[in-house]
C-alpha cells in the first residue's frame, strides 16, 4: 500500500474517500511545487512572433530560466485571435509544466467566436495580470484632427465618412471606437486590417483616417513626426504619449479601454503549485531593468496581479465586450 501512495497520493486519497487521505494529498502537491521546475517548462503563445504577446513571452522565460535553471520554451500556436493555442492549454495536463500568455481577446473571444472549444473562467485558471496598456487614435499630421473635438465635429458633419482602422473585426480597439462612437454620437467606417503594423501604414499614406492600436505601436511614428496622437483610450494619460489626452478628459466619462497580458494555466493547478509559480513570474517582474524594457517597448504598466484580481478583471471585461459584440452585431474575421 506505501508503494500505491508514493506512485499517485490523489488516486489514494479518492480511493480511501476520507479526510484522513487529505494530508497525504497536500503533502505530495507541496513537494511538487518544492521540485518546480525540474524540467522545461512550455510557455504556449496563442500569436506569432513580432507584436507585443510573443516578445513578452520570450522576456519572461529568459528571466525565469536565468532564476530557476531550468528551460522556459515559447511555443508559438496561433490562429483564432488567440483560441487555437489557448484551446491547447486548457486541454493540457494541470502539472504546473504548460502556460498560455493571453492577450486582451482573450475576453472578447468567448462572445465572438461561435463554439468556443473551452470555457474560458472554468477551464482555466488565471495566474496573473501581467500589465495594462492604453490604445491610441493616431492620425497624419496633414488631417485636420488636432484633438478629439475636431474629430467629433467633422464626423458629425460628414456621417459615415471618416474611416479608422483596427488590427481586425472584434478586437479591442474596434469594439472600444463602437463605443466611443455611440457616446460622442457620430457615426465612422471601420477599416480591418490584420495587425497594427498594415493599419499604421495606411494612416501614415492617408489611405484612411484614423488607426486605432496599442500605444506602442505607433509610438515611434509619432515621435518620427510621421502621426499625430489625437486621443488615447487610458483612465489615465500614458507615459508614451503624455501629451494626448484620454478620451475621459475629453468629454466621454468612463470611456477608458485597455490592452492587457496575461497567464493563464490548465483548470485544476494545484494551490502550492499555482503560489510558486505567481510567486517567482512576481519576483521577475519586480526587476527593475526588466520592468523599463517592458515599459518602454510594450507602452505598459505593469500590475503582477494575484490570480483573483485577474479573475475579477477578466469576468468585468468578458461582460462588457459581449454587450458590445452583440448590441453592434459583430462577427469575427
Amino acid at each position: 500500500m506505501g508503494v500505491f501512495v508514493k506512485g499517485n497520493a490523489a488516486v489514494f486519497a479518492a480511493v480511501l474517500g476520507c479526510a484522513g487521505a487529505m494530508p497525504l494529498l497536500q503533502s505530495a502537491q507541496a513537494q511538487t511545487a518544492a521540485d518546480w521546475p525540474n524540467k522545461p517548462v512550455r510557455f504556449i503563445c496563442p500569436f506569432p512572433p513580432g507584436g507585443s504577446v510573443d516578445p513578452l513571452a520570450r522576456m519572461t522565460g529568459a528571466r525565469l530560466n536565468a532564476a530557476l535553471g531550468q528551460q522556459f520554451v515559447v511555443d508559438n500556436r496561433t490562429g483564432g485571435s488567440g483560441s487555437i493555442g489557448t484551446a491547447l492549454g486548457a486541454k493540457s495536463a494541470p502539472d504546473g509544466y504548460t502556460f498560455v500568455i493571453v492577450f486582451d481577446t482573450h475576453a472578447v473571444n468567448p462572445s465572438l467566436i461561435p463554439n468556443l472549444p473551452f470555457d474560458t473562467l472554468k477551464d482555466l485558471q488565471n495566474v496573473m495580470l501581467i500589465g495594462t496598456a492604453p490604445m491610441v487614435l493616431t492620425t497624419n499630421p496633414s488631417k485636420p484632427y488636432k484633438g478629439f473635438d475636431d474629430v467629433v465635429k467633422l464626423a458629425k458633419a460628414k456621417p459615415a465618412a471618416l474611416t479608422f482602422g483596427s488590427v481586425g473585426s472584434g478586437s479591442l480597439g474596434h469594439l472600444a471606437m463602437m463605443l466611443v462612437q455611440q457616446q460622442a454620437g457620430i457615426k465612422m467606417i471601420h477599416v480591418p486590417y490584420k495587425g497594427g503594423g498594415p493599419a499604421i501604414t495606411d494612416t501614415i499614406g492617408g489611405q484612411i483616417d484614423f488607426a486605432v492600436t496599442s500605444v506602442a505601436v505607433p509610438g515611434p511614428h509619432i515621435k518620427a513626426g510621421r502621426l499625430r496622437a489625437v486621443v488615447s483610450t487610458g483612465d489615465k494619460r500614458s507615459h508614451v504619449v503624455p501629451d494626448t489626452p484620454t478620451l475621459i478628459e475629453s468629454g466621454l466619462p468612463g470611456m477608458s479601454a485597455l490592452a492587457w497580458w496575461g497567464w493563464v494555466a490548465p483548470a485544476g493547478l494545484p494551490a502550492p503549485l499555482l503560489a510558486k509559480v505567481h510567486g517567482e513570474m512576481t519576483k521577475v517582474y519586480a526587476q527593475a531593468d526588466l520592468r523599463k524594457q517592458i515599459t518602454e517597448q510594450l507602452g505598459m504598466d505593469l500590475v503582477a496581479s494575484s490570480p483573483e484580481a485577474m479573475t475579477k478583471f477578466l469576468t468585468a471585461e468578458i461582460g462588457r465586450w459581449a454587450k458590445v459584440v452583440k448590441e453592434n452585431g459583430i462577427r469575427a474575421d
